[in-house]
């Protein structure tokens, strides 16, 4: 219950379609258990003492009972409905904005097919217990306490004999909840690894087919298929050990009530028709003890769900806004990092170590260093993707948590080595971080990327639409819709990370003369292995193992006879030998 209570937020705001619905359960339970009573009342009163003329009297109130029932049942399940499909639109909707707040730092461990996984699967087992298993829940309360309050008017020996064996089927289904529950967690965890796989596998299949590796990724799909398959089959394995023995416990209460129930008959404390009434009103009470193990079943999958779900919404969001943000106007792209340090994970080496260094408005700064030595740490800290563990960074002169969010990432630009694109159209997806640009600024911003020829080349120009990931366009195309969309939020920062570096030599000089464009007048981080893409930088810092090593232009850092230097030699040691043999051969 501790799991539904953390989670009332969502289901709360909708309690008037529960209580409502709750008030036709009541209905629908007292008209219940006025069944037997009826039938009691037809035997002793009417057949027994041959009073013949009452019976339509009786099967008229008998219809019109059932009637109130159909109307109360369906209003029951149609509230009820109504609340737990409610309740979930807004965790799911809850859910997926807690997904938008939550830092880098959570996604650097999160699965994607297990995420995807908790929001739909896990969702929807919530939902069901909302709709009907807490419904159920209060059913079976009712029925057992209405139906014991009548059997104890009718006789109360006769029900105290009956309901001896009632503690006994209590502790199996005790029982039944303790075992049941851990193993629905197991079902729920190995769906999401199963899910895990496939998504992967999806994601990746240009890798799967070019190395021929289905039978391999088939193994594993198979090793996580086969986990979820053994978690089934042993919760199903102690689903039917406990219910025949709680329907064993039920059929021993029935055989007490027939014996002893006959013996009062003959005796003639207990009327022929009470007994009738005993035996419908008892079932009233062992059906629904033994679907007690159903309705823990139901609780125990929403359990697990609403476990896996509270991982998420109370999943730490390490960046936070402060409660009065400083606004600008305009940032004005003054960069200044003071000794900063990072590390991605505690106890992990840090990715950035006491980082300084001052990037004025305008001016265009390169990075350069090998894989991990801190470059891209270095940009994300400015959009705070994460948060340094000592040092600032300011913009503007302000430490980047004096701004707001959105206004701080609103004004820096990202062009990436690897570009996203959404499945919409060109259009939208150059206009996704300027939602509000007319169609004249995305043909302008289009046109600045180099991209406005290509895209005028297609069937639906820029209402095309794209596959996932861009499907459908080069390297390069993509890359250039990434250009346009940077250049149409118009930021006072940009970042360059990589973004030529997948692609052939002529695709890179039209996206440099696309970036050329985009780089005037802001201040500009280029991320790069070539120093082709960032000799002409104002000043190029060289990083290894999260330490700058070296700074300055590039014709200063040839003359160090540092790293630069050595990148420098070998990038252009093959250059120099092309052109020593052609001119040789000429």
């Amino acid at each position: 219950m501790n799991t539904l209570f953390k989670l009332k937020a969502y289901y709360m705001p909708f309690k008037r379609y529960f209580f409502l619905s709750l008030f036709f359960l009541v209905v629908v339970t007292f008209i219940t258990i006025v069944y037997p009573i009826v039938l009691q009342v037809t035997i002793d009163e009417v057949v027994y003492l041959e009073r013949y003329a009452l019976i339509p009297v009786v099967a008229g109130v008998f219809i019109i009972l059932m009637l109130i029932k159909s109307i109360s049942t369906y209003l029951q399940q149609y509230l009820g409905d109504l609340f737990g499909i409610k309740s979930v639109y807004s965790l799911r909707d809850g859910l997926y904005r807690k997904l938008q707040r939550l830092p880098f730092r959570y996604y650097d461990n999160a699965k994607t097919g297990d995420l995807m996984s908790r929001l739909t699967a896990d969702v929807e087992a919530f939902r069901f217990f909302l709709s009907f298993g807490f419904a159920e829940l209060i059913r079976i309360a009712l029925l057992i306490v209405v139906s014991l309050s009548v059997m104890f008017f009718y006789s109360a020996s006769l029900t105290l004999v009956t309901m001896a064996a009632m503690p006994f089927l209590l502790v199996v289904v005790f029982q039944f909840d303790k075992r049941v529950h851990p193993a629905f967690r197991g079902i729920r965890k190995a769906f999401g690894n199963m899910n895990t796989r496939v998504q992967e596998n999806i994601s990746g299949m240009t890798t799967v087919k070019s190395l021929s590796r289905e039978d391999y990724e088939v193994g594993r799909f198979t090793d996580r298929n086969d986990e979820y398959r053994t978690n089934y089959i042993d919760t199903s394995n102690i689903w039917a050990k406990y219910f025949p023995l709680m329907e064993f416990v039920g059929n021993v209460s029935v055989v007490a009530l027939l014996g002893y129930g006959g013996y009062l008959v003959m005796q003639g404390s207990l009327q022929y028709g009470e007994l009738v009434a005993f035996f419908s009103l008892v079932w009233y009470i062992l059906g629904p003890l033994m679907n007690l193990g159903f309705v823990i079943n139901l609780f125990s999958q929403s359990k697990a769900s609403g476990e896996r779900l509270l991982e998420i919404l109370q999943a730490e969001e390490e960046i936070q806004e402060i409660k009065q943000p400083f606004q600008s106007s305009a940032i004005e792209g003054h960069v200044t990092f003071q000794d900063v340090t990072l590390a991605y994970d505690e106890g992990d080496d840090a990715a950035l170590k006491d980082i300084s260094f001052e990037a004025l408005p305008g001016t265009t700064i390169g990075l350069i260093g090998s894989t991990g030595s801190g470059k891209t740490s270095i940009t994300q800290l400015m959009t705070r993707f994460y948060e340094p563990q000592q040092g600032e960074v300011l913009i503007d002169g302000k430490p980047v948590q004096e701004y707001g969010l959105k206004q701080l990432r609103s004004s820096i630009g990202f062009v990436l080595q690897e570009t996203f694109l959404f499945s919409t159209s060109i259009k939208e997806n150059i206009a996704y971080g300027n939602p509000e640009a007319s169609m004249e600024d995305i043909m302008d911003a289009a046109k600045r990327a180099q991209a406005h020829e290509f895209i005028m080349a297609m069937p639906k120009g820029y209402d095309t639409l794209l596959g996932e990931r861009g499907m459908g366009l080069s390297g390069g195309q993509k890359q250039r819709i990434a250009i346009a969309r940077a250049i149409l939020i118009d930021p006072c920062i940009l970042v360059l990370d990589d973004a030529t570096s997948a692609v052939d030599m002529e695709t890179e000089v039209r996206i440099q003369q696309a970036l050329k464009e985009v780089m005037k007048g802001r201040t500009t981080f280029i991320i790069a292995h070539r120093i082709s893409s960032l000799k002409h930088a104002d000043e190029i810092i060289v990083l290894a193992d999260g330490v700058i090593t070296e700074r300055g232009t590039h014709e200063k850092l040839l003359q160090n006879g540092g790293p630069y230097q050595r990148i420098y030699d070998i990038q252009y040691q093959d250059k120099e030998m092309v052109l020593n043999t052609v001119k040789s051969s000429s």
